[in-house]
């Protein structure tokens, strides 16, 4: 999602190499046998995140002693586990980061949607069990009142009328994920970061990645910050 972009701002103002990449089962990068595409499983996005760290550190370009991650919204979350347990990493870089997937769900769910998708993340693994496909979810949607990962205004806004006509993008996430979201929550990791320097950067009146959900993690973190 126009990582391309920010990867060139960095190199062209700053000396350093960016490793850029799609996550697994997302864009151009594949997925791991037995795996369905359009399934985010943050732990493994996390143990994605150490696996580049090491492809960096081979490369010749690149000093190995000087390894930094910069990760935005649910990877801005990521960024901060790997921080914390990674100690090659040498400065923790996140952009509005999602934090506490319990809250962050049930803020952006309606309460009966989020009953029915209870429901649902019940089912599915019982559908997948007896090979049926896993179920699947709408990352936006237009109308306010159906059901969708990122039900918000500007999300639809960013995915539909700027993402998707530059790219093969899928609006389309398994129902799966989004269980697996609300279960994440990096936040429970930020205080351990220390002493690795870390900068989290926040947005004003943030509704996707709640602000007040952020100001209270960096609270918790240690300092160099």
């Amino acid at each position: 999602m126009d990582l391309d972009a920010f990867a060139e701002r960095f190199t062209s103002r700053l000396k350093m190499a960016c490793v850029v990449y799609d996550n697994r089962g997302l864009g151009d990068s594949d997925i791991g046998p037995g795996q369905p595409r359009q399934e985010i499983v943050p732990d493994l996005q996390v143990a994605d995140i150490s696996d580049a760290i090491t492809f960096a550190q081979s490369r010749s370009e690149v000093d190995p002693e000087r390894i930094g991650i910069w990760g935005s919204s649910y990877s801005g979350g990521h960024v901060l586990r790997v921080g914390a347990v990674d100690r090659r990493v040498k400065v923790v870089l996140s952009q509005v980061p999602c934090l506490n997937g319990w809250e962050n769900f049930n803020r952006l769910v309606r309460p009966d949607f989020a009953e029915f998708m209870e429901g649902e993340f019940q089912k599915d693994p019982l559908d997948r069990a007896a090979g049926n496909a896993p179920a699947a979810i709408k990352v936006v949607d237009e109308n306010p009142l159906a059901p969708s990962a990122l039900p918000t205004p500007d999300s639809y806004d960013f995915f539909r009328k700027l993402w998707a006509p530059k790219s093969a993008w899928k609006n389309e996430v398994t129902l799966k994920s989004l269980e697996l979201f609300r279960a994440h929550d990096p936040s429970a990791w930020i205080h351990r970061i220390s002493p690795t320097p870390l900068l989290m950067t926040v947005a004003e009146n943030d509704v996707l990645t709640p602000t007040d959900l952020a100001l209270e993690a960096y609270s918790r973190a240690r300092e160099p910050k």
